[in-house]
Parts: structure tokens; sequence; C-alpha cells
């Protein structure tokens, strides 16, 4: 995993479909784990974060015994000082401050200026001609814009951070571009950290060192550093395909499109597309503490567990057997497309936001937008983190 030409997605489900909850796989490098695929089954661990299974990858043994070597490329993910590699109480104290700055507020606040990015790129959309490449010029842009604008990144320095966003979940690179990548991140952040340290402005950044200087006892020189890593890099990198996988799904079944825009119903279409074609195809990792079952299979301690939450929201155990069909007329069901409970998605209001914000200025400025290809055709990203178009060719209307 993931399989050659195959969608990541696609991979898992099969699995799921074929195999069952859970099955044992090799990830890139020949690195052992078990990938979990039914809502069920990830409910579960879910609901037993912190006493049966951990997020901490020092309940790892095969990452620091010389399994598995250490230039693996997925190291730096695993391994860093920020909430994904958390548990309990030390968990709960890093959400809670990161918390103060990343308010719901002050991402409702933000709702005019993503309005306002979202329309200045749909103009100069339009004047890219009849054909054009939506992740390119629209899908792209817009989250990486806003989530810079909310951490003080100035505009000449986005393009990078969206290289580093890529290299991070590619997970194919040599065990010295990857060490000499994650150098020049830290190196990037720390600097970044500094100069609004001398310089405060009105941003995430700025509110973050002010949170870590109010409760400095509390928050560590290398948690603000790994907390800036994860939040400014998924923070925008989930969004950028969650609004390609939209637009394709809408495009492909032109009477979902209609009763979107007559119903103005933009926020029941983010919720179904994060329940069925979600952007976050599976994630890494939680480790079994103990001996544990799972959906009936045995684990021994210290055991890697993928979690393949893009296979939950198709899973016809919980969303009966047409599951896997987009269908915003569906009744509002819980799904896992952004965890639940203390792991809930940090920036899942801010993914809301701005996905329903740029479907509908897209759809109401261009109303006859279609596809340039066929479906089928189009090529999406081959890590099996993230999924969504690599490119998306669209028709604008004269």
């Amino acid at each position: 995993m993931p399989v050659p030409g195959e969608r990541s997605s696609h991979t898992i489900c099969r699995y799921r479909d074929e195999y069952g909850p859970i099955l044992p796989i090799k990830l890139p490098g020949g690195v052992n784990a078990w990938v979990v695929t039914t809502y069920d089954a990830i409910n579960e661990i879910l609901a037993n974060e912190d006493t049966l299974f951990s997020k901490d990858s020092r309940n790892f043994p095969a990452l620091h015994d010389g399994t598995i070597p250490p230039g693996w490329p997925m190291r730096p993910l695993i391994e860093g000082d920020h909430l994904l590699t958390k548990d309990g109480d030390d968990h709960r104290r890093l959400r809670s401050l990161i918390g103060r700055a990343f308010t719901a507020g002050r991402v409702q606040r933000f709702a005019p200026r993503i309005q306002a990015l979202a329309d200045e790129l749909l103009e100069k959309t339009a004047a890219e001609g009849e054909r054009v490449d939506l992740v390119r010029h629209f899908n792209e842009p817009l989250p990486v814009a806003v989530i810079s604008e909310l951490f003080g990144v100035p505009p000449e320095e986005r393009a990078q951070v969206r290289e580093w966003a890529l290299q991070v979940i590619a997970h194919n690179l040599g065990p010295e571009e990857a060490a000499r990548m994650r150098a020049e991140l830290l190196a990037y952040l720390a600097g970044h950290i500094e100069r609004r340290r001398r310089d405060p402005r009105d941003d995430l950044t700025t509110a973050l060192i002010r949170a870590q200087d109010e409760d400095g006892d509390r928050l560590s020189d290398n948690e603000m550093l790994w907390i800036l890593w994860l939040l400014l890099l998924s923070g925008h990198e989930t969004t950028v395909h969650l609004i390609g996988n939209a637009v394709i799904a809408l495009c492909s079944d032109p009477a979902q499109l209609t009763k979107a825009r007559a119903e103005d119903a933009w926020e029941r279409v983010v919720e179904e597309t994060v329940r069925c074609r979600s952007s976050v195809t599976s994630a890494p990792f939680r480790y079994t503490l103990r001996d544990v079952r799972i959906a009936g299979v045995r684990l021994p301690a210290g055991q890697a567990l993928l979690m393949g939450f893009g296979a939950t929201g198709t899973d016809p155990a919980r969303f009966g057997l047409d599951a896997a069909r987009f269908d915003i007329s569906r009744a509002p069901e819980a799904h896992l497309g952004f965890s639940r409970g203390p792991h809930f998605c940090l920036g899942g209001a801010l993914a809301r936001l701005e996905t329903r914000i740029a479907l509908s200025s897209l759809f109401r400025r261009f109303p006859g937008l279609r596809l340039a290809v066929h479906p089928d055709e189009i090529v999406y990203s081959q890590s099996f983190i993230t999924e969504g178009p690599v490119e998306l060719p669209v028709l604008l209307p004269d």
C-alpha cells in the first residue's frame, strides 16, 4: 500500500470489502503495520484512546530497535512534538493552549476575507480562457492564502510552504532528501516565530506566542515549533483536496449540483463530501498499548495501526448499501470524517467554512462550469494520507 495505479481510497475500501475490518499491510519502506477499514472498528479505537491505544510513537518498538531505518520518510510525521503524537493530559494541555488562539470566533471573523480571496481568484480564473486547471487557479491557492494570512506568512513565502506540505505527505523522499526537507522546514518555522516575536501582528502565530508567554512553563519552544508545523501544513492540504473532490462529485451528477444551487445547500454538500469523498484517506498512527482484540482480530502490544478514515463514510454496514453514492438529500448522520472525541480535527470548522465559501462562490461565478474530461480520467494524488485531484480540467462558460 499504496497500490500502483489505484487511488488510495479505493485501495482501502477494497481491503474493507475483500478482507474485513483489519488486515496486515506493508507501508512504503517495507514497514509492517495494520490498516483498519470499517466505521465500527475505527470508532472502537477512538473510544479507547489513551487506555488501549496511544498516538505516542514511543509505544512503537520497531521505530526504536533498529527494525525501521533512521531515514524512513514517515518519521517526521509520527515523531514530531505535536498534537498527532500526544495522549491524555499532554494532548489536552496542548489542545487547550492552541484553542485559546485558534478560536471558533476568530475563524468566523475571517469569513469575509475568505470570500474576498475567493472572488479575487475567480476573477483571475475567468481571464485564463475557456479551459482551466481548477486546482492550479483556485482549489490550491485559496486554502494556501487563507492559512498563510491566518498565520502571517507573507505572499512570497507561500509557494515554498505549499511545496513542503506536499513533501511531508508524499512519503517517497530518500533519507537524505527527507532529512534536508525537515531541517529546512523547521528552520523556516523557527525564523517565522522569531519574526513574529519581534514584530507582533493580528495573526495566529502572534496569538500562539502570547499563549506561550502567558503559560511559559507549560509550552516549550519545541512544542511551539511543532504546533506551527502541524497547523500551517495540515491547515491547507486537506482543504485543497476537499474542494476538488466536491467539485468532481457535483459535476459528475448534475442533479445534485442543481439541487445544491436551488436550495443553497452548500453546507450539506460539504458534509456529504467529508463523509463519502473525504480528502483524508488515512491517518497514522495508533499503537496498541497491550494485547487487544479489534473486530475479532487479536493484536499484541506495540503494533502500528493505520486508521482508514476514508473508508468509514462509505461503509455499507454503517451507511447502507448505497453508502458510496454522493447524495446531499441523505439524512444527516454522524461520520468520522473529522475524527471524534478529544481528537476531533482542530481545523474542522475552518475547513468547512472555506469549502462552503469556495463552492458557493465558484458555482455562482460560473453556473455553467463542467468537467473538461471524464471523471475516470482525472489523476489523483498518490499519498495514502490525503487524496484529491492533482489537476482538475474544467470548462468555463463564455
